[in-house]
């Protein structure tokens, strides 16, 4: 089979795929200097904070959100059939299985994951896995293409996805590290957000029927409140392994 022709499609597509596969292996560990880790956090405070940010930053946390939903199904061998996406941070993933437990299981991870998501790349980029975290990342997004339902799904989605194939293709190592903190910031950032508007939600009592606590009551019987909390808990839990892991790794002046 005769190489690829560099410059072709072929030839960039293999070049990307090298780098992909670079990506899963250790790298430099980030250790920035204070100064410049203050404007990663407020770089990722600009990303999801203001109204005029958020409202383009909010839609890949909401993919995000779906996404959660998704692995969840298929952690308990349900069919995922597709995936909605709109331009008011809505969404909806469907799929096909039992209900009881693997139903609630699936409803749950929704507003949980992009925390827990956030933690996960601002860990890598603390112990060296930075590269692994955005190859990874960059498949899954690909991937999950292969399910959305509706065109404005399809835009976010694919404008998620060519932001995380760019990073993989032109981040150094360095580079690499401080985008998966400004991004795992920006997504506990959104997450706690998000479970705020649900938490409103449910106290003023609109729109109930969006909100995946009121679905999880009516299909559990156990009350929305409880799961407003455990959403909650594991959100706080995940900024918790964040800010301990950075306590713990980062260089702290006097200690």
């Amino acid at each position: 089979m005769a190489d690829a022709v560099p410059g072709s499609l072929p030839g960039i597509t293999s070049e990307w795929w090298s780098r992909v596969l670079e990506g899963f292996s250790r790298g430099p560990a980030l250790d920035p200097a204070p100064a410049v880790l203050l404007l990663v956090v407020a770089a990722a405070a600009l990303l999801s904070i203001p109204r005029s940010t958020w409202r383009w930053f909010g839609l890949f946390v909401t993919f995000v959100h779906e996404l959660g939903h998704a692995f969840a199904a298929l952690m308990t061998g349900q069919v995922v059939k597709g995936i909605r996406l709109r331009f008011d941070h809505s969404g909806d993933m469907r799929s096909l299985g039992r209900g009881g437990f693997p139903a609630a299981w699936a409803g749950f991870w929704g507003y949980p994951v992009p925390a827990v998501v956030g933690a996960g790349l601002i860990l890598a980029a603390l112990y060296g896995w930075a590269g692994t975290a955005l190859s990874a990342s960059a498949l899954v997004l690909l991937a999950a293409l292969l399910f959305i339902r509706n065109v404005q799904g399809f835009a976010i989605a694919f404008g998620s996805a060519l932001v995380s194939v760019l990073l993989v293709w032109f981040s150094s190592p360095v580079t690499a590290g401080y985008a998966a903190v400004c991004t795992g910031v920006a997504l506990l950032v959104g997450a706690v957000r998000d479970w705020l508007n649900v938490v409103r939600v449910h106290t003023r009592r609109r729109n109930l029927e969006s909100s995946d606590a009121f679905i999880l009551a009516r299909r559990t019987g156990i009350p929305a409140a409880v799961w407003l909390a455990g959403f909650a808990l594991v959100i706080a839990a995940a900024a918790a392994a964040a800010l301990y892991a950075a306590l713990t790794v980062l260089p702290v002046p006097g200690r």
